[in-house]
């Protein structure tokens, strides 16, 4: 078993420091402080979005434990664990699980692998600091390998996203969710409209949106702030976008934007995933830039004239409740957005919303040319009043409430 570790955002795998075998983790004694178990269906070192914000925070006063999805390889005969510390948050231990390709049909194989792996790593020193654990899911899929499995003290479903809806999501993905709907002592939804679809099946469900960290994306505003070399020599306005670039977005409307004005730039900064590069329109004014670190992206928002929200109209996007509506709004930039539901529903005062193509591009038209101080200003105050800690604050309190809730109910019985 290895143990390495990283820094923070946009590391890749490989090539680390490694620093030995035990973990240490600060573990106070009161209850308030119980260890976490995550299960996320996203790698600690996938873009910088909603499990990191959270457990990063988390971390201050609780041990985690972050279980990432298996990695399915074709070189392995057998399955294989790294532990890794992440530097900048040392209450943080990643696990990720590579379990050989020749086994990944077999479901039932698979998901006793999964537990298996994490039940011998908390066998050893680990262990102590993940005794009866809060389990804290964003995956699914992890719940036949450890709902139930890991004397855990009370259950987390953080939905973040409608999964199913996605491509490529597995047909069991729907029966596991509901299976954990049923159990989770609490659930926290990315957004009105999904949190009214699972307090169907969970009556202590809440809605909690994304948070946003006002000092990072404010230096966008920052005279200091340095715009990126791949952007410094754009002339003209730049409608920018910075995200995941998947199935999620309107190319069609990309190209429109591209076309539009040949003075326009269109740049998309972010990771590719469920989709082909070699599909992407192509324009001279468009630019798929790729990947950048979290750390990096307010230089890449000082150089926009416009935030893009340009989500196509599908499945995948029903439920969406983008994280970065919130980080485009620290940066004091004008906003366009397609009308997706929980924007419309949260941000119509700060946003400008779009029902088709047409409205997009006049809108960014109005933005770039006569930007909305008002709207600008909103924005502004919406953010300063919506900051991380603020809601992780108030997940951790309603965790506390379900533990308290149980000692009470303890105490009675043993009386």
């Amino acid at each position: 078993m290895e143990l390495k570790r990283i820094s923070r955002g946009g590391v890749r795998r490989g090539g680390r420091k490694q620093t030995g075998t035990a973990i240490t983790l600060h573990r106070e004694g009161a209850s308030t402080h119980f260890p976490i178990i995550v299960h996320s269906h996203l790698g600690w070192d996938w873009v910088w979005q909603r499990p990191q914000q959270f457990h990063s925070r988390l971390s201050k006063t609780h041990p985690i434990l972050f279980v990432e999805g298996p990695i399915v390889s074709e070189q392995l005969r057998t399955s294989r664990v790294t532990l890794r510390e992440i530097s900048d948050y040392p209450n943080i231990v990643v696990l990720q699980m590579e379990i050989p390709a020749a086994r990944w049909s077999d479901g039932a194989w698979v998901d006793a692998e999964r537990r298996r792996l994490v039940q011998s790593v908390l066998e050893g020193p680990l262990g102590r600091s993940f005794e009866n654990p809060v389990q804290w899911f964003y995956d699914p899929m992890a719940v036949t390998s450890f709902l139930g499995h890991m004397d855990e003290a009370a259950v987390v479903y953080d939905c973040m996203d409608e999964l199913s809806k996605f491509k490529g999501a597995p047909p069991e993905l729907v029966r596991r969710e509901r299976e954990l709907l049923n159990a989770a002592d609490v659930v926290f939804a990315g957004g009105p409209k999904m949190a009214k679809s699972k307090s169907r099946y969970n009556s202590n469900c809440h809605s909690y949106g994304c948070g946003v960290d006002i000092k990072h994306f404010g230096k966008a505003c920052h005279a200091a702030t340095k715009i990126p070399k791949d952007m410094a020599g754009f002339s003209g306005p730049v409608l920018g976008y910075f995200g995941v670039v998947d199935e999620r977005l309107d190319y069609e409307l990309l190209a429109k934007l591209a076309d539009h004005n040949a003075g326009w730039n269109v740049a998309i900064v972010g990771p590719h995933t469920k989709v082909d590069p070699a599909d992407f329109p192509k324009r001279d004014n468009l630019h798929f830039l790729g990947g950048r670190d979290y750390a990096q992206l307010p230089s890449y928002a000082k150089a926009f004239d416009v935030c893009m929200m340009p989500f196509a109209k599908n499945e995948a996007t029903e439920f969406i409740n983008p994280t970065k509506a919130l980080e485009y709004m620290a940066t004091g930039t004008p906003i366009v957005s397609t009308d997706i539901e929980d924007v419309v529903l949260q941000f119509s005062d700060v946003v400008s919303i779009a029902t088709d193509h047409e409205e997009f591009l006049a809108a960014c038209e109005q933005s770039i040319e006569q930007p909305c101080a008002a709207r600008i200003e909103a924005g502004l105050k919406l953010a300063k009043n919506n900051s991380w800690e603020s809601i992780v604050a108030q997940l951790e309190k309603h965790v506390e409430d379900v533990l308290t809730s149980r000692e009470s109910v303890a105490s009675s019985s043993a009386a």
